[in-house]
């Protein structure tokens, strides 16, 4: 009898678990809360860090849920997406709106009254500019849609340094700079190896609209741009020596994968790029935590 009952109960919280997208989500809280840490010259209160990051993670989830809303015809074409709730209509679209809602109202209460106002309008602002700019204008029409849209996902490090210091400096405006040039070689680095999908899917992926090898070079521009933008921090003497070694090495790694793809390109090489990608940028945001604790002993 218990069983019947929790499994169906277990299968449906996992549908609405992946309609916020848990591992995207994790990796835009992460650089949020190295933000959180690097906007403080000593260890910064832990309960505005617990506090930011509940209240920002709720936030971006509510995004992704009313992104899988958005595209729900979209995504029931491609094969990645296709098991998706909002796809299979196995989660109707008032209970995303009530869910997203929830999670979205409770964020903004949560960043609002526990963190500042500061916090929670530019969360707001990333909402907005995530799942009714990018997802509903920009990634229907343009090919550059995920180059314009692609500052909404660019800000979590400033939303973790307004959590902190109530101020969004220069140096956090760095850390956005960087993901802002990272997000379209990691993007289309997918698009490359998902192309037959985007195709089913009628969206102008820079792939679909302007061929592949098109992409491949545009893939290697940007992650020169991107090897550059890195070393930024320690050129405003942001970070120090154990950064700039780890930024060398690691965006090293990122053109000569680009490099590589360019000149002969293979399923599976795009997408050990995009698997390489997120782990680029995890390690990269790690690395200016760890050298500002350095730089603090």
């Amino acid at each position: 009898m218990s069983t019947t009952t929790t499994v169906p109960n277990q299968s449906l919280l996992r549908q609405y678990l992946v309609l916020t997208k848990p591992r995207v989500t994790q990796l835009a809280v992460f650089c949020a809360v190295i933000g959180m840490f690097l906007a403080s010259p000593g260890l910064p209160d832990l309960g505005q860090v617990v506090a930011g990051t509940l209240g920002i993670w709720l936030l971006a989830a509510a995004a992704f849920a009313v992104n899988c809303l958005i595209e729900q015809e979209v995504d029931a074409r491609m094969l990645r997406t296709a098991r998706r709730a909002t796809a299979r209509g196995t989660i109707s679209n008032i209970q995303v709106i009530l869910f997203s809602g929830m999670l979205g109202g409770a964020g903004m209460l949560v960043l609002y009254h526990l963190v500042n106002p500061l916090t929670m309008w530019l969360t707001f602002a990333t909402f907005v500019g995530y799942a009714i700019i990018y997802t509903a204008v920009l990634k229907p029409l343009t090919p550059q849609n995920i180059v314009i849209g692609g500052l909404s996902g660019a800000m979590p490090p400033a939303l973790g340094w307004a959590t902190i210091a109530n101020a969004v400096p220069a140096e956090a405006w760095i850390l956005v700079l960087i993901i802002f040039i990272w997000t379209p070689p990691h993007f289309w680095a997918l698009a490359l190896y998902r192309n037959n999908d985007y195709i089913k899917a009628g969206l102008p992926m820079l792939p679909v609209t302007h061929g592949k090898q098109f992409t491949r070079l545009h893939i290697l521009l940007y992650s020169l741009v991107l090897f550059a933008a890195t070393l930024l921090p320690f050129i405003v003497r942001m970070s120090g020596m154990f950064y700039l070694a780890s930024a060398l090495v690691l965006s090293g790694m990122f053109v000569n994968y680009a490099w590589r793809l360019y000149k002969e390109y293979s399923d599976e090489l795009s997408r050990k790029l995009f698997r390489f990608s997120i782990l680029y940028l995890a390690l990269l945001f790690a690395a200016l935590l760890v050298d500002h604790w350095v730089q603090l002993i």
